[in-house]
């Protein structure tokens, strides 16, 4: 468990501030609790342009992340027509978009591609995993994998972003969670809130919701601890705290955070959304009953309870051939279908509650492989065009935007940056990227957004 700051008195019941804090309080943002409340030492800022703040408080986004880099040969950009060297080992099919191919392994997105939009000239240049990871996640260039500085987070991820700008609509739910965890992948190392502050870090759920015992960690009271005994503790806390507060400001922000927490412990209604066994088993099913299924069917329960911003971790995708890595055609085999499932599952059952125009699904990694095979029948690192999914019902769908080279190599027309990505993922939020700002480390001013602009053909 991480340390708190501050001492360790006790209170009249022989209780200390870490002690309360221990008593199931934690997880919240992807850490301990009291990281979470450390915001003197995490620099956590207010946005600089509030105003900038329109419509979408109803609205959330779901990032299914495919760490390693899928290939847009057998995903959403086949090329048919290619020599075998650069096809790969599966034909294509049609989608219900005249003229549009999938991968011959998404029969089920191919069927629901009026309903989905891809971009196929999502570009940045690199082939380096870390670079890459915190490119698409972030909007901005990453630390090289060889550089000293590679696991060092430059700008806030989209999560964290969102969870510093908005609220969930629901007392003590968390604004930015991770399902089943955060783990897996290759450089998968940028998730988190760089200097917005420990509180706009995701809540890692740590746990497959396809286990028979799931259970979401630092949910539950430990043995011996009543709700009233830690609402008890809580108040003692507040008030032995309550003359710092009156001295350091800085202080005072910690009730909310105090509140969330103890929101978030003890709210029936935050219990209820991470509870998947209320899900009927056909549901269940139709999502599949793997990783993937089940983590975007949490995804759904979670943006349904009011949760702006979900991130399914769904990996690994690095398949170069060589081992420990698997050939293109077993990897596409091992993970392309359940992800086919599951994607379209959710897509299918936002729909159908009435959800989709509220709900921007993107699917993406932090690039693609190359067009042309390796000799260990695998695909490496490619940057210069690759595919991304997304899925909204108050966007223009049933498109393919931006055309790659007839092997799949270059871009041909209508280049998309990471940051053209992000801005449509905030505009969606309501959120306008170029006008707010946040103080790095160094307290200067940085926009969340600097160069992108959200994609013009999506938007209704």
């Amino acid at each position: 468990m991480l340390k708190i700051f501050g001492g360790g008195a006790p209170d009249c019941d022989g209780t200390t501030r870490r002690s309360f804090l221990q008593a199931g309080m934690l997880g919240l943002g992807g850490l301990a609790l009291p990281d979470l409340l450390r915001l003197r030492a995490s620099g956590a800022t207010a946005p600089t342009a509030t105003a900038t703040m329109t419509a979408g408080n109803e609205r959330s986004v779901i990032l299914f992340w495919l760490s390693g880099g899928p290939g847009h040969m057998e995903t959403w950009d086949p090329k048919p027509e290619a020599p075998a060297g650069f096809r790969g080992p599966f034909g294509s099919i049609a989608t219900s978009v005249p003229g549009v191919r999938f991968g011959e392994l998404l029969p089920e997105q191919a069927r629901l591609m009026d309903r989905l939009a891809i971009l196929r000239t999502v570009n940045h240049g690199t082939g380096d995993h870390t670079k890459g990871n915190h490119w698409m996640l972030t909007g901005y260039e990453g630390p090289a994998f060889n550089a000293p500085d590679n696991r060092i987070q430059r700008r806030p991820a989209m999560g964290a972003a969102v969870a510093r700008l908005k609220d969930s609509r629901r007392p003590g739910l968390p604004s930015y969670v991770a399902v089943p965890n955060l783990r897996g992948g290759t450089d998968n190392l940028f998730h988190y809130s760089a200097y917005l502050g420990g509180s706009a870090n995701p809540f890692i759920v740590e746990s497959d919701p396809n286990d028979a015992a799931f259970q979401v960690k630092n949910l539950k009271l430990p043995g011996g601890i009543s709700i009233k005994r830690l609402e008890d503790r809580r108040l003692t806390l507040l008030a032995m705290d309550q003359l710092r507060r009156d001295l350091d400001p800085t202080l005072r922000d910690l009730d909310a955070y105090y509140q969330r927490a103890f929101d978030m412990l003890t709210g029936q209604s935050v219990a209820d959304a991470f509870d998947i066994s209320a899900e009927p088993a056909a549901v269940r099913e139709r999502y599949g009953r793997h990783s993937f299924g089940q983590s975007a069917l949490m995804a759904r329960r979670l943006v349904e309870a009011g949760t702006p911003f979900v991130t399914v971790n769904c990996v690994p995708w690095d398949h170069h051939g060589t081992a420990p890595q698997l050939k293109t055609e077993e990897g596409a085999k091992k993970l392309i279908p359940p992800l086919d499932r599951a994607l379209a599952a959710l897509i299918a059952d936002l729909i159908e509650r009435g959800l989709y125009e509220s709900t921007l699904v993107v699917a993406m990694g932090e690039f693609g492989r190359t067009p042309r095979m390796n000799k260990d029948a695998g695909r490496d690192h490619w940057g210069n065009t690759f595919s991304v999914l997304m899925g909204c019902g108050s966007m223009r769908m049933g498109q393919v935007i931006g055309r790659s080279s007839q092997r799949g190599e270059h871009v041909v027309d209508r280049p998309i940056s990471p940051q053209d990505v992000a801005a449509t993922v905030y505009h969606h939020l309501g959120i306008d990227a170029r006008a707010v700002t946040f103080e790095d480390r160094t307290g200067r001013p940085t926009y969340l957004i600097e160069n992108g602009d959200p994609i013009r053909e999506l938007l209704v």
